[in-house]
């Protein structure tokens, strides 16, 4: 859901197109250390976006826009919009586990790998 609201409200529907290192390489599983920086970026100009983008505008998923989340109309009231709408299970904000997760690689110098659990 995170990743398909980037390509949609940001990218014009094309995945990858103005974010690769998050859109592309991340999100295939692996990013390599050498562009961890560049990704950094990519999500710091993502949340700075996303500050103008309503939790109302949010899409379930690219292949489907008008779709919208099972959560709409029942967000908590400290989202005001999607810099700050996107949680995980354990209720993290997404943004802050992404940026902590990418800064400790830049640390310990190894590459980032998305795995399934």
């Amino acid at each position: 859901m995170f990743l398909s609201n980037v390509a949609y409200h940001l990218e014009d529907g094309k995945w990858g197109n103005v974010y690769p290192m998050l859109m592309n390489k991340l999100y295939k599983g692996e990013l390599p250390v050498a562009n961890v920086e560049n990704a950094i970026n990519e999500l710091q100009k993502i949340k700075a976006q996303f500050k103008l983008v309503m939790p109302d505008q949010a899409i379930w998923e690219i292949e489907y826009p008008a779709r919208k989340s099972p959560f709409a109309g029942d967000t908590a009231q400290r989202i005001t919009d999607l810099s700050n709408y996107f949680y995980t299970s354990d209720a993290r904000d997404l943004f802050d586990v992404i940026q902590t997760t990418l800064e400790t690689a830049l640390k310990v110098k190894k590459n980032v790998a998305v795995q399934s659990i």
